[in-house]
């Protein structure tokens, strides 16, 4: 197949660029970015998690999630517990706005997620999700082992 590293890459790029832009508008009316909005979602869906589990569960680095609690402390979505232990060990929680905001955002995914995944029936979203986290392991290989070669 010709142009396969072309095809892969833009179709990549283009779906990260759509999430991150419908990320960015659905959520405009509380001021909120890309990042803000996946911490939101995820203490939401889990009730409380520390700075180290968001990293994790949003794929993001230290300072993207350090800044987005700071943000979202600052205006009013989250609480950070206990105030006698390590920030980053502090169990992170919701605000009465951040569990009304983390409500909206978990809808507004599901029905962009109905939307995306009109037309394909279960047992081809199931493959579409086998075969994106097939990719998405071995890219991962691939960059563990180049890092390991530094």
């Amino acid at each position: 197949m010709q142009g396969r590293f072309e095809t892969f890459t833009v179709l990549i790029a283009k779906i990260n660029r759509n999430i991150r832009k419908i990320k960015n508008e659905e959520m405009s009316e509380y001021n909120l970015r890309s990042s803000h909005i996946s911490c939101l979602y995820y203490l939401y869906i889990s009730e409380k998690l520390t700075s180290t589990e968001l990293c994790e569960k949003c794929e993001e680095d230290k300072a993207t999630i350090s800044r987005s609690i700071d943000y979202l402390e600052k205006n009013g979505f989250i609480t950070c517990g206990e105030k006698n232990i390590k920030r980053y060990r502090s169990p992170i929680l919701l605000t009465e706005k951040g569990k009304e905001a983390g409500a909206k955002i978990t809808d507004k995914i599901n029905k962009v997620l109905d939307e995306v995944s009109d037309g394909l029936t279960e047992n081809e979203r199931e493959e579409l999700y086998k075969n994106l986290t097939m990719i998405s392991d071995r890219l991962n290989a691939i960059t563990n082992r180049l890092t390991n070669k530094k």
